[in-house]
């Protein structure tokens, strides 16, 4: 499973492309986003969202918080179903910070279940 931002070119290698991201990126139109599937239900909370604010020194709370909202989370569960069915997945999201994001950490909490 891959990360990719919504904003670089999608290619054959990026398989079923997934936004999770709550709020549609800016600037995009559904064409030109290239996504399959917008999970927005498996993003982060507004106001977690919001609280975090891409703060570098919030990261390592911002973690700890999204992973708490996604445990026992129902689209959680729907998104490991997905990935489960496809050979390549590739998370898209539109945070310019491409280390922090959640994303990132929706991709580690994806392959510490596998």
């Amino acid at each position: 499973m891959s990360i990719k931002r919504v904003y670089a070119d999608a290619d054959g290698a990026d398989g079923m492309r997934i936004l999770v991201d709550r709020i549609w990126p800016r600037g995009l139109t559904r064409d030109a986003a290239k996504v399959d599937l917008w999970l927005k239900e498996v993003a982060p909370s507004g106001e977690l969202r919001k609280w975090f604010g891409h703060d570098p020194d919030r990261w390592a709370a911002f973690q700890e918080r999204y992973r708490a909202e996604l445990a026992g989370s129902a689209a959680l569960a729907e998104l490991r179903g997905i990935v489960a069915g496809q050979k390549a997945v590739t998370l898209v999201y539109a945070a310019r910070d491409e280390a922090r994001n959640n994303a990132v950490v929706l991709r580690q909490v994806l392959a510490e279940e596998a």
